[in-house]
């Protein structure tokens, strides 16, 4: 029951992860120790478990699945997901409120960036060079100029795709992946807050078969090269710094003539402008408080997901 309890606490924190745009469900997942058992275990959704389910060997396909492990964890991210998009929904309308919110994350991403890089076991040449190249992408995807909505089915199924292999790597979070595509707050925003099916089911779609699928390309590549994977990983994280860092101010598509465009009502986020913070603000210093709010937090994730690993710990093995 313990386990049960920790498995779905880890998963509401992806869930959360997962909503906020510049976070990364994958980046949450790696700092809690359970990155690798969960690529692997979505990895063994294969030929084996397609004959164990067709053959109704349900307690075999069960065990070969790691069924109960991906059972909470998925039930703590869907009850995340669905709890927190209303609330987010509220808070991201107020510029003061997004800014503390981006804030705790920046302090949460700035720290897991240590907790991730420290598990590569050689930063040699190779490494740096991965770690470089995520850097990289994720400061280029940062600068991408986001697409116009789209609420056709294939788009939302390819939106489904994208954003679920984005959530599951660390420091490439899929909200943000999901406002480049232009559907961020038609998806997590309206959709899942109303329940919207019409729009949910091809996003669903599209998230099981990517999640299926680039597991196992992941799984693979984390098997033969888990270094150069994990130091990359720390790449992209240092990279999604740029996209939360709390004091920017939205940039808005123009026509032509310099007019902003207006789409449905609201004009249309092309990127943002980075201003350094004003100490002489109250404002500021509540955004430094939940900084560190954020790096506790981590640091708080860390220490109970260490003494997890230890309780599990039998005296025959140790």
């Amino acid at each position: 029951m313990k386990e049960s309890i920790s498995l779905f606490l880890k998963g509401l924190a992806m869930g959360a992860a997962n909503v906020i745009p510049g976070v990364s469900g994958g980046t949450i997942a790696l700092i809690t120790g359970i990155y690798e058992k969960l690529i692997f275990s979505l990895k063994s959704f294969d030929l084996k478990a397609i004959s164990y389910l067709f053959s109704f060997k349900i307690r075999d396909l069960a065990e070969h699945v790691n069924f109960r492990f991906l059972f909470f964890i998925f039930l703590g991210v869907g009850v995340s997901i669905v709890s927190l998009a209303k609330l987010f929904k509220v808070i991201l309308e107020n510029p003061d409120h997004e800014k503390w919110l981006m804030a705790f994350f920046f302090g949460l991403i700035l720290v897991s960036i240590y907790s991730v890089g420290r598990t590569v076991t050689k930063w040699n040449a190779s490494n740096i060079i991965a770690l470089t190249v995520g850097l990289i992408i994720a400061v280029l995807i940062s600068v991408l100029t986001p697409a116009s909505e789209n609420a056709s089915f294939i788009y939302l199924f390819l939106c489904g795709i994208v954003a679920i292999c984005s959530m599951i790597l660390p420091g490439l979070s899929g909200s943000f992946i999901l406002i480049i595509m232009g559907n961020y707050k038609l998806i997590m925003v309206d959709a899942v807050s109303e329940f919207n099916m019409k729009i949910l089911i091809p996003v669903v779609i599209g998230s099981v078969i990517g999640l299926v699928a680039f597991s196992q390309i992941l799984g693979w590549v984390f098997k033969h090269y888990r270094d150069l994977t994990i130091a990359s990983m720390t790449g992209f994280i240092i990279g999604s710094l740029s996209i939360i860092w709390p004091w920017k101010n939205p940039t808005y598509l123009v026509d032509e003539t310099g007019q902003t465009i207006i789409r449905k009502g609201k004009q249309i986020v092309s990127g943002y402008e980075w201003y350094f913070p004003d100490f002489s603000l109250s404002h500021t210093w509540v955004a430094i408080g939940f900084i560190l709010l954020g790096a506790t937090t981590i640091y708080l994730i860390e220490k109970f997901a260490n003494n997890q690993d230890a309780s599990d710990i039998t005296p025959e093995q140790a």
